[in-house]
């Protein structure tokens, strides 16, 4: 599947066959996130696999989204803000991002998650107190093909030259 392709059909999933993804196709989606962006190239973002059930249905708790339990993997992106000061999230969104259209390209599902409690998140996997957790998303083979969603027109979005008042 081509960029445009990939970008053009993803979606959020939110639910999973019980298969596993081979390792091989995980490590093309971890080297993504190697190759992505960041200020200075300091690379602030540690990911964190979780794979163990036990795990994936503590963090699907956490996150009150039991889905996440479905997928193969949970991924856990962090950030440190003593690498980038002020840009150490965006940095992480861009790797992460590339994490999720790698996996879309490849065949699979995945769903942007936001919205967790970080307290328990850091406590069950021992991230230390300095490094922040960014985002959730989980990866897996869809087991839906959710209907495309309406998007904004392009001109209530790209303005030339300036800012411009959209009705």
């Amino acid at each position: 599947m081509d960029l445009f392709e990939t970008m053009r059909t993803r979606k959020s999933i939110r639910k999973y066959k019980p298969e596993p993804i081979p390792e091989e196709k995980l490590n093309m989606i971890y080297e993504t996130a190697q190759k992505a962006p960041s200020v200075s190239n300091r690379q602030p973002w540690r990911f964190i696999v979780v794979q163990d059930p036990k795990r994936k249905k503590a963090l699907s708790e956490i996150a009150d989204q039991s889905f996440l339990n479905e997928a193969a993997a949970i991924i856990v992106a962090t950030g440190d803000p003593t690498i980038t000061p002020g840009w150490y999230e965006k940095d992480t969104m861009i790797a992460t991002e590339h994490m999720i259209l790698a996996a879309t390209a490849l065949g699979y599902g995945t769903c942007w998650i936001g919205a967790f409690d970080e307290g328990a998140v850091k406590r069950l996997l021992k991230i230390p107190k300095k490094v922040k957790v960014v985002a959730l998303f989980p990866i897996g083979v869809s087991d839906e093909k959710p209907a495309p969603r309406s998007r904004k027109e392009l001109s209530e979005i790209i303005f030339k030259e300036e800012w411009r008042q959209v009705e």
